[in-house]
């Protein structure tokens, strides 16, 4: 079976849950950015949580099967199409070999996520299908007229619950090692402060604008490693969160680290919107999730 891409929208890639510990490769982990809303779509039609999905940004996904096939679509919310008519979003839908499957804009959100009964089956690489966008390593960029094997199908979806998204709140921050080279305390400087969502965000980083933290130290600092989540500012004094497709190394230093169970809501930013911060505390609950 295999599913064409009618129209590839804006940004679309191929995603499963990345491929960790190729660090000291260079390899960065990559994966799903909304981890929580591609594992929701895997189990709405049966798929092992680790299965790949198309990760949609800002809509735009056409797709037709050559076969009856079970889908879901999760993540950003938007108009959920198949031949036109209106379907709902995270819920199991059966597709008609020839049907015509519209992602469109969504109103909430950025990236939305379509699983298929069976899992896009291209060739893995280094033991992952998904796309790294900074180095470019696993499977290319979907394009318009891409044909992508689907594998085999796992029967009929169970139903599940889809809990409403969580309220926004500020992601939590654990400390930096780098703080000393910014003047008193930056991560309760980053606390203190409202930041905006700039337009160059992408899945190498959420670029932020705001108070900018003062430096104190002037000097180069060797590169190190780099970790997801890492909260790193550059001369700017500007904060950039990174995401999954991260660089292994950088030489600006990293005055915190975003909670890991909150890095999915920072997919889901839009450029403009608001983010703020909060110190997180040591064996608090962990946020919630989809």
């Amino acid at each position: 079976m295999s599913l064409q891409v009618l129209a590839a929208g804006h940004l679309t890639t191929v995603q499963d849950r990345g491929r960790p510990g190729w660090a000291h490769l260079g390899v960065a982990r990559a994966g799903a950015l909304d981890g929580t809303a591609a594992a929701l779509a895997n189990r709405l039609v049966g798929n092992a949580v680790d299965a790949a999905v198309l990760e949609v940004t800002l809509g735009g996904l056409v797709v037709r099967a050559d076969r009856d096939c079970w889908v879901a679509v999760t993540g950003a919310e938007g108009p959920v199409t198949v031949d036109g008519a209106a379907r709902a979003h995270a819920q199991a839908e059966r597709l008609r070999a020839g049907a015509v499957l519209e992602v469109g804009t969504p109103w909430r959100g950025v990236r939305s996520y379509l699983a298929v009964g069976g899992g896009i089956a291209v060739e893995p690489v280094l033991g992952s299908r998904s796309t790294d966008t900074l180095a470019w390593v696993g499977p290319p960029r979907v394009e318009d007229g891409t044909v992508l094997p689907v594998g085999s199908g796992p029967g009929e979806p169970a139903p599940h619950d889809t809990p409403r998204p969580p309220a926004p709140g500020p992601l939590r921050l654990h400390p930096g090692p780098r703080a000393d080279w910014f003047a008193g305390d930056p991560v309760a400087a980053l606390c203190g402060a409202a930041y905006r969502v700039e337009g160059a965000s992408d899945r190498v980083g959420l670029r932020l604008a705001g108070r900018a933290l003062e430096r104190v130290r002037t000097g180069e600092l060797a590169s190190e490693g780099m970790v997801h989540g890492a909260v790193q500012v550059p001369p700017s004094g500007q904060p950039i969160v990174f995401l999954a497709d991260h660089p292994t190394t950088g030489g600006y230093p990293v005055v915190a680290v975003v909670e890991p169970a909150d890095l999915w809501r920072c997919a889901q930013l839009r450029p403009g919107d608001e983010v703020r911060f909060t110190p997180a505390r040591r064996g608090g609950a962990a946020a919630p999730t989809r």
